[in-house]
């Protein structure tokens, strides 16, 4: 069984992903596989929804600056949705991500934060 279970859905030209489950250094190079195959050139960039991740290691929080590199390098954009409540919300703060990333409480936020 998967250590995450992953969603993907495209609004507005921006790829949602939805995570579910654990990111660790088991599975973070397959998730980062995924969401780059799931991103096309015409995409406006990639909102990943974290709300349901029980568990994120220090490989999941290198995912996370890796992806930001590569869409900013192909002029996408990341957001991550977090929200207060998340079980990995105060590990993603004391590693800065929600601040040098770009941390919403909803997808809708999200998403309209990079087609606005």
């Amino acid at each position: 069984m998967p250590l995450a279970d992953l969603e993907f859905e495209v609004t507005d030209r921006v790829v949602i992903a939805r995570v579910d489950g654990e990111i660790d250094m088991s599975n973070a190079d397959e998730l980062g596989n995924a969401f780059s195959l799931r991103l096309t050139n015409d995409a406006l960039g990639l909102v990943v929804d974290l709300r349901k991740v029980d568990y994120l290691d220090s490989a999941g929080i290198h995912l996370i600056y890796a992806l930001r590199e590569r869409l900013d390098n192909r002029g996408q954009q990341l957001r991550l949705v977090v929200g207060p409540e998340a079980a990995i919300s105060e590990a993603l703060r004391i590693a800065n991500v929600s601040r040098s990333v770009g941390s919403f409480d909803t997808v809708d936020a999200a998403r309209q934060s990079i087609t606005a």
